[in-house]
């Protein structure tokens, strides 16, 4: 999949520039927003060297050198430097431990490499606050953490090798100037495009490769079928009632009021039984709640009632492809009819 310029790597840099070496930082996001990738590139960007330790692959060896060796740690990093055949330079490496969270013992031992002060430290990870997966481990407080969200329309423009564009669109906000005619067509043309495909890097990958929005959408629907098994797999008790929601999302968005109606979900649904399963879906950032405030000043929270919820999705390609998924594939020719906006 092509690397795409992200915004986030100005963090990156200012979190490596302010750190030196005295915090790990962690990157969350839903799956598939592309933090593994942000992160190597980023190793291969600002480091003599960079080592990737991916928990969803590494075998049982590998995990037990954070149980056996984490009081030997000149073992532990010739072991792990042998096994992944990198050279580390002292103070010019990073070790990247993806999906951290299906191994809570690396993200445990961050405080005690961090103190070490050998190398640098980035953590990728989705579904890191559930229960399961920070159970009986002491949470690093040498660890900062940033979000990383889906690829946003000025990005979508950089993939698209329109650049300028965003770039004026900018600085003509900013000047509170319009966009000449031929411009402003061509802007709100990208943005219905963009609306459609969404900033899954996967999706905007295949826009950019095909311009073929059935593609596209095939290569959605392969992340909201992971996301459902995310549900079915870490969802717990509450599994059945967070479907119901994610089933929902677009019926409750088409309505007038976009507010999210519990009792549309069962005669008996009570918010308070749903609550934890908002959470489990805001915390997974697949959704964005959005909760009415009766005192709109400074301190929102203070006045949040959360009796009254909008839930976006977090994606606007995910939401595209969930409200045309009755059919098993959606063709090009109906996003080409909504993009000309034939139909609504």
């Amino acid at each position: 999949m092509e690397t795409f310029e992200r915004k986030v790597y100005e963090k990156l840099a200012s979190w490596k520039e302010s750190s030196q070496g005295s915090t790990a930082l962690l990157i969350e996001g839903a799956r598939r927003v592309g933090k593994s990738t942000i992160a190597e590139e980023f190793g291969r960007r600002n480091y003599a060297s960079y080592m990737l330790v991916d928990f969803s692959k590494a075998p049982d060896d590998v995990l037990d050198y954070f149980v056996d060796l984490r009081n030997d740690l000149d073992a532990f990093f010739m072991y792990l430097s042998s096994f992944y055949g990198v050279e580390l330079h002292r103070r010019d490496s990073l070790i990247i431990f993806d999906e951290v969270q299906l191994y809570p013992k690396a993200r445990e031992a961050i405080k005690q490499l961090v103190a070490d002060g050998r190398y640098d430290y980035i953590e990728t990870g989705s579904l890191v606050s559930i229960r399961e997966n920070v159970k009986d481990i002491l949470i690093p407080s040498e660890e900062e953490s940033i979000r990383l969200n889906p690829m946003d329309f000025d990005e979508f423009l950089w993939a698209l090798g329109e650049k300028p564009l965003s770039t004026l669109i900018a600085d003509s906000f900013k000047k509170r100037r319009p966009l000449p005619d031929s411009l402003h067509r061509k802007a709100m043309r990208l943005f219905r495009e963009y609306m459609l495909v969404g900033g899954m890097p996967q999706a905007v990958s295949k826009y950019v490769e095909t311009h073929d929005f059935s593609k596209v959408d095939n290569v959605k629907r392969n992340i909201l079928r992971l996301y459902r098994q995310d549900i079915s797999k870490h969802g717990g008790s509450d599994r059945i009632r967070i479907t119901r929601i994610f089933d929902n999302l677009v019926g409750q968005l088409s309505k007038k009021e976009k507010k999210f109606n519990i009792t549309s979900l069962g005669k008996e649904a009570k918010t308070r039984d749903y609550e934890d399963a908002f959470f489990w879906l805001s915390d997974a950032f697949i959704t964005n709640d959005c909760f009415n405030s009766t005192d709109p000043s400074v301190g929102l929270s203070i006045s949040e009632d959360h009796s009254t919820v909008k839930c976006y999705a977090a994606d606007t390609g995910l939401l595209t492809t969930l409200a045309l998924a009755d059919s098993e594939q959606t063709g090009s020719n109906l996003y080409r009819d909504i993009l000309l906006e034939r139909i609504e």
